[in-house]
């Protein structure tokens, strides 16, 4: 009886997240189910040493 409770409360968890992630989505904040996901070949690269050195200043 305990793992059919224990099965519910994680389907009912599973449930609430997945709707809370669907209102998110709805509001701009996330990419959930329903946008898809970007596709990261299209979006613009940067190179992760050029992000974390300071910039330099040329006279």
């Amino acid at each position: 009886m305990d793992i059919v409770v224990a099965l519910m409360f994680s389907a009912a968890v599973l449930l609430g997240a997945d709707r809370l992630m669907l209102w998110l989505e709805s509001r701009g904040h996330v990419r959930w189910r329903r946008k898809g996901r970007r596709r990261l070949s299209e979006e613009p690269t940067a190179r992760l040493d050029s992000m974390l050195s300071e910039p330099t200043r040329r006279s």
